[in-house]
């Protein structure tokens, strides 16, 4: 049967309407889509790694693998007698500067006396000295007159010249007595300060005490764990792995090509290869602020001969929506397939 002439131009009208559809489809920006889509994602965990501060041997392991803990739980102890026997010598010495400062200020206190004592001397020297001054007067005035002898004269000045030597030496032993008291308000600074140093070493001591029980820094399951009962660990080494699984969010790797339209709080719906069937949803928390070459050692940017342009990925953070049941299933490492809705902003 011939086909009719109208129906032959309805056919070449549609197929020329297609074909400038799919030209127009296909030549449009990849952001322009209503959602975007990668392949290039998976669960990620801001996880912590448990290493020990001192060195030592493991005298306890209290967690296994897989093991669920909270912050501050002991997950493991370090052979701590060295450590208990550098606390008491640490406050064998905080009690020893205590003693040495009781002692000095005893002493100043002692010393207060003995200013006294030295102050009350030279006081009576002085009047001693004026007596003696006052009868070396009165001779001179008798043997002046003829009714004194010139040896109770001599005798009154040798009186004044003693009572002078006194007064020199207790003005020495006066003055040497408060230096010395000047001298034991050094010795107790000087004390204080020991002291001070020695309650410092006693709260390193306590401190190099309380790291022989290593413990979950937040909460978390136990992965990767490597102490063992008898083994010598040192600072630093990893022992385990705290993974906080109910922080989990998903880090994908997107085409530069789709992000233009992409922003924080956009709706997300997650495929998970471990869950067929199932979909959980999320939102948009950020964009990075590079693309993940860009924090390359060598960065591949080529500024010299040919080059062939490569569309570069960066990742984008999605939280995933509290209070799913099958979000509990999740592990970090997963690959998952999100959807960002990107008409919801």
């Amino acid at each position: 049967m011939a086909i009719s002439k109208s129906i032959k131009v309805t056919v070449v009208a549609s197929l020329f309407v297609v074909a400038i559809g799919g030209v127009f489809y296909l030549n449009q920006p990849e952001s322009a889509s209503a959602t975007q889509s990668t392949d290039d994602a998976y669960i990620q965990a801001d996880f912590t790694i448990v290493s020990p501060q001192i060195a030592g041997k493991i005298s306890q392991v209290l967690v296994d693998d897989n093991d669920v803990v909270k912050q501050g739980d002991v997950i493991a102890t370090i052979d701590d007698r060295d450590f208990v026997a550098a606390v008491n010598t640490a406050k064998a010495q905080v009690v020893s500067a205590q003693a040495s400062i009781k002692s000095l200020q005893a002493k100043l206190t002692n010393q207060d006396a003995v200013i006294e004592q030295v102050q009350a001397t030279l006081d009576a020297n002085i009047s001693t000295l004026k007596l003696a001054q006052f009868n070396l007067e009165r001779y001179r005035n008798l043997a002046a007159d003829g009714s004194g002898t010139v040896q109770a004269l001599q005798e009154a000045e040798a009186q004044v010249s003693i009572q002078q030597a006194n007064l020199r030496k207790n003005q020495a032993g006066l003055l040497a007595a408060k230096q010395d008291k000047d001298i034991q308000y050094a010795d107790i600074d000087k004390a204080k300060a020991a002291l001070l140093q020695a309650n410092s070493m006693l709260d390193v001591a306590n401190l190099q005490l309380s790291y022989t029980q290593i413990t979950a820094p937040i909460d978390g399951i136990v992965g990767k764990k490597s102490l063992r009962v008898g083994s010598y660990v040192n600072p630093g080494v990893s022992l385990l792995a705290v993974v906080p699984l109910d922080e989990i969010y998903v880090h994908a790797n997107f085409r530069e090509t789709q992000l233009a339209n992409v922003k924080a709080g956009q709706a997300v719906d997650i495929e998970v290869d471990a869950l067929p069937g199932k979909i959980l949803t999320g939102h948009v928390d950020s964009l990075a602020p590079a693309s993940g070459v860009s924090y390359s050692a060598v960065a591949p940017h080529n500024a010299t001969g040919n080059f062939t342009k490569i569309v570069q990925r960066l990742p984008v953070k999605i939280i995933i929506d509290a209070d799913q049941a099958d979000a509990a299933q999740l592990r970090v490492g997963m690959s998952v397939v999100p959807t960002i809705d990107v008409n919801n902003s």
